[in-house]
This record gives C-alpha cells, structure tokens and sequence, in this order.
C-alpha cells in the first residue's frame, strides 16, 4: 500500500542530525515508493530554508539536498512563517512586507502559517516529526 507522509522538521540545518535523519528518512520512502507531499520547518528547522548556508567543501549540503528532493518528487517545502522571521529566514515577500534590505529564503522553499500544516496533517497517511 502506497501512503502519502507529512515531515515536520525542527531542528536545524547544521549542528544536530535531526534534519539530515529527516531527510533520509524522506528518501528512504520516496525509494519505497511512497509519497511525500510536503515537508514543514518548524522552530529551528527553519534554518534548513537559508540561502546563506555555507558547508565546508567535505560536509553533505543539505540545503541543496531539499531542493533537489523537492524538484524531482514534487515535495512542497514550506517554512513557519513566524518561526523563519524570529530565526531571520525571510521570503522576498516577507522583506518587502517588513521593508527588509534583503530577503535569504533559498529557492524552492516557501513560508507558510501553521494553517498550512494543519492542513496537510489531515490530508496525510503518516506523518513524522524530527
């Protein structure tokens, strides 16, 4: 049987193993194949959304790594607007609502309201937090 997961990730990008567990969680049931219909930063997980994200030229780029799993599974990856803006992740629609200089969201990625999540919550067959 096929099912349709949820992710909510919280922890951050980089520093903890949670998002890259996450994310290897997420291939592991694409391989399966299942479906993953979104993936949701939430607190600190937000930072996984940062277009500033640097690794060292050894380190796996899990930024890039997201957005690769987004494009070719047509995987939404949506930010807590509320938690990306106290963490300093903005859209470019958010830094021009806050007239910001700049905004960071890297490409791919999208913020959204927890509306968005309890939303996906109901629609999804599973759904696994990190």
């Amino acid at each position: 049987m096929i099912l349709n997961y949820v992710i909510v990730v919280s922890g951050p990008v980089y520093g903890y193993q949670s998002s890259l567990t996450a994310y290897r969680f997420a291939k592991a049931l694409l391989a399966k194949g299942h479906t993953l219909s979104r993936v949701f930063f939430y607190q600190d997980g937000v930072s996984n959304a940062s277009s500033l994200t640097v690794p060292a030229n050894d380190e796996f780029d899990l930024v890039a790594a997201w957005q690769t799993l987004a494009t070719e599974n047509q995987t939404e990856l949506e930010t807590c607007v509320a938690a990306a803006l106290r963490r300093g992740v903005v859209s470019d629609e958010e830094a021009k609502q806050h007239q910001l200089p700049s905004s960071n969201m890297a490409e791919g990625f999208s913020q959204a309201g927890l509306g968005a999540l309890s939303e996906a919550l109901l629609t999804a067959d599973r759904v696994v937090q990190f």
